[in-house]
């Protein structure tokens, strides 16, 4: 499959809120905290941060999302039928190739992220009971460096 990675586009955030609902609702542990209209807002906001980049499939279908504040990674999903193909690798060496390190939070109960992220290369650097984060449900901290 060949990929574009881009900046997001105005137009673009009606798509990505669809991939980022369909992504909150796939986990049966996940509490679902905002509407689909409420997420594609919220996606709107991120993208005139310039914070958001796509993946695009050769067709011009956007079927990913990265969105990066600075050395952080604030999410990352692929659309639910084109996850194990690449993309959500290719949208991570995308952040790795433009940054000397990169941190981000995932789930506890996410099992299948941690094992991605532990793939590529991070370390989780901190466990937390929820307390602070919108869902209240335990993560874990994790951090990638690029080898000197």
């Amino acid at each position: 499959m060949t990929l574009t990675i881009r900046p997001a586009r105005t137009t673009d955030a009606g798509k990505i809120g669809v991939i980022l609902t369909e992504g909150n609702a796939a986990p049966p542990w996940k509490p679902h905290l905002h509407t689909g209209a409420e997420d594609i807002a919220h996606c709107g906001r991120l993208i005139d941060k310039g914070w958001v980049h796509v993946a695009e499939s050769e067709g011009g279908r956007v079927i990913g999302f990265i969105v990066l504040d600075g050395e952080e990674v604030d999410a990352l999903y692929v659309a639910g039928p084109d996850r194990g193909q690449g993309i959500g690798k290719a949208l991570l060496d995308f952040a790795k190739a433009a940054s000397d390190r990169l941190e981000l939070w995932t789930f506890q109960l996410n099992t299948g992220a941690q094992k991605f992220y532990e793939r590529e290369g991070f370390v989780e650097i901190k466990r937390t009971d929820g307390a602070t984060n919108q869902e209240q449900l335990p993560d874990i901290r994790y951090a990638w460096e690029k080898p000197k």
